[in-house]
């Protein structure tokens, strides 16, 4: 299972990159197969974005017959990816012979704080706000105590078409902790064609802004931003 990053060959590692090279087959969502090149005699196998234990079954079956699979995963597979989907499903009983490997990539959070400084320089929880895989009470309870224990905050799956309310919610939740001026990073599409990265006052986020393609780092207490820098200090007051 292999992160390819953010976006693009400049984010890829060297040993995801080899790992590719050396596959037979690749699957995975068409978006992130595109960003891959074409090798001659690898077959590719695409599918949508909403059947990932689907997508894992099929690549442990092409394994289980013995071809070398690379399951594509954007970012790091092990950060609400596809590296937990595989090993769902590997771990059931007609797959417990096939060997799976993890291969990291650049996460979007690290991708995105990198645009402008050092936002998670200190302690950070990583937070997902779909609920399409967990009740919105559980994200709640998540957000306030991060929150309330001042972490900064990376908040990945904001919104959607079909969900709309989230990043407003999320909103009011932490200004029940933060300041209206703690620094809002909002980051779309980094390393893309399209990449727009900008920081607001917490205040000030409009959900309007955000989208699938939209990651939100949220800074602590402690978070500065200057001179367009954003960094949270590794040391914490007494």
């Amino acid at each position: 299972v292999i992160g390819t990053g953010p976006a693009g060959p400049l984010w890829l590692t060297p040993e995801a990159r080899g790992e590719l090279a050396a596959a037979q087959d690749l699957v995975g969502y068409t978006t992130y197969l595109d960003r891959v090149p074409h090798r001659p005699g690898q077959q590719r196998h695409p599918s949508d974005n909403k059947v990932e234990s689907e997508r894992a079954e099929f690549a442990l079956d092409l394994a289980r017959r013995g071809r070398r699979v690379a399951v594509v995963s954007s970012g790091d597979p092990g950060v609400f990816a596809m590296a937990t989907a595989v090993l769902e499903v590997a771990a059931t009983e007609p797959y417990a012979d096939v060997p799976v490997r993890v291969v990291p990539g650049v996460t979007a959070a690290n991708a995105a704080a990198s645009r402008v400084g050092a936002p998670l320089g200190h302690d950070y929880a990583v937070i997902s706000l779909s609920d399409r895989l967990k009740p919105w009470e559980v994200i709640a309870q998540r957000l306030a105590a991060a929150a309330s224990a001042d972490l900064a905050l990376a908040l990945y799956n904001p919104g959607s078409r079909s969900r709309t309310w989230q990043v407003g919610k999320a909103r009011e939740l932490l200004l029940e902790h933060r300041a209206p001026d703690t620094p809002v990073v909002l980051a779309r599409d980094v390393g893309g064609p399209t990449e727009r990265v900008r920081t607001v006052p917490l205040a000030d986020l409009n959900p309007a802004d955000v989208d699938m393609r939209t990651i939100i780092l949220v800074g602590s207490s402690q978070t500065q931003h200057t001179n367009n820098t954003v960094w949270t200090p590794r040391r914490y007051p007494d």
